[in-house]
């Protein structure tokens, strides 16, 4: 564990946490989705996916997350601020579900942080924060709520640390940092809030990572292939093909490019694990400067090294066409 993280989490050994790092198997788990979702265009393919997958994740709630992508960070800028990227990612959740018919999904909807983290150990209260442990109730390590956290770990790590005792109830799936032979964690769900992460990474609740580049990066799809998968069969597809395109021609000059569609990764870790191999791994540090260090007192989490990406598609066609 980090050591300042004492102040707020007692110590847990590593053993415990490895115990509870379970992969999920059969029946119907109970899930929150934690996405910044206007922030690019694969938030938007992860929460229909994970609405059509219902016989395996029941959705406890839907949270909208903050994120501000600064112009010298070299990607398309679609928000103002961090308020404003929650805001956007809160209006983009609703559109897509009432695209799918699912408006008895709105209530589950809620508004996240609009900053990040003040200060190390210094929580943000939001409606998003109080419905993570309002879902977790009732939970346990044997039987836990699977917090699907697409986003930087504002919202997250404000939830645990308004109620340390939350890391008995929850496992923590996240898309963020990149493979740890690649020593870095300068992606943009890590570095935006450096101190949700090394709470997430360093506490001892249990977590998943899917790193960005060596991993999911693999889970990528060139213009013809997304044409050809999704195109012209729905409403919704049409409406995740365009913004596709349309993203990429923003953010790309280019006539020819491939897409990761990274979010989805973290839905399909949850809905069936045997998409992905994945090992029990020492947890890396996040640091400012955007590298990992590797401490030795820090917890285990279950690192993801690969997705089998034909066997994913084909449960993505299934359920979204």
């Amino acid at each position: 564990m980090i050591r300042y993280l004492r102040e707020a989490f007692s110590p847990i050994e590593d053993a415990v946490v490895a115990s509870r790092l379970i992969r999920p198997a059969g029946g119907v788990r109970d899930v929150v989705l934690d996405t910044d979702t206007y922030n690019e265009i694969d938030d938007q393919y992860a929460l229909a996916y994970l609405v059509r997958s219902q016989e395996s994740c029941r959705i406890r709630a839907i949270t909208a997350a903050p994120f501000y992508g600064k112009p010298e960070w070299k990607r398309p800028v679609r928000s103002d601020s961090p308020a404003d990227g929650m805001q956007k990612s809160y209006d983009e959740i609703l559109r897509v579900l009432r695209m799918m018919d699912r408006e008895d999904l709105e209530p589950l909807v809620y508004r996240g942080s609009e900053t990040y983290l003040p200060g190390p150990l210094v929580p943000v209260r939001s409606e998003a924060a109080e419905a993570i442990i309002r879902c977790a109730s009732g939970h346990s390590p044997g039987n836990p709520l699977y917090v699907m956290a697409l986003a930087c770990l504002t919202n997250v790590a404000s939830a645990l640390l308004l109620d340390p005792t939350l890391r008995e109830r929850i496992m923590v799936v996240w898309l963020g940092g990149h493979a740890h032979h690649f020593g870095t964690c300068d992606d943009f769900n890590c570095r935006q809030d450096i101190d949700a992460s090394r709470i997430v990474m360093g506490c001892g609740v249990p977590l998943v990572q899917l790193p960005l580049f060596g991993v999911i990066s693999h889970f990528s799809f060139c213009k013809p292939e997304l044409q050809s998968l999704f195109g012209g069969k729905n409403a919704l597809c049409d409406y995740l093909v365009d913004s596709t395109l349309g993203f990429m021609k923003q953010k790309f000059p280019y006539e020819h490019w491939s897409k990761p569609l990274w979010d989805i990764c973290v839905a399909a870790w949850v809905v069936n694990p045997d998409f992905f191999l994945d090992r029990i791994a020492p947890a890396p540090v996040p640091q400012y400067d955007e590298t990992y260090a590797f401490l030795p007192d820090t917890p285990p989490l279950r690192y993801v090294y690969y997705v089998y990406k034909d066997a994913l598609v084909g449960d993505m066609l299934r359920k979204l066409t």
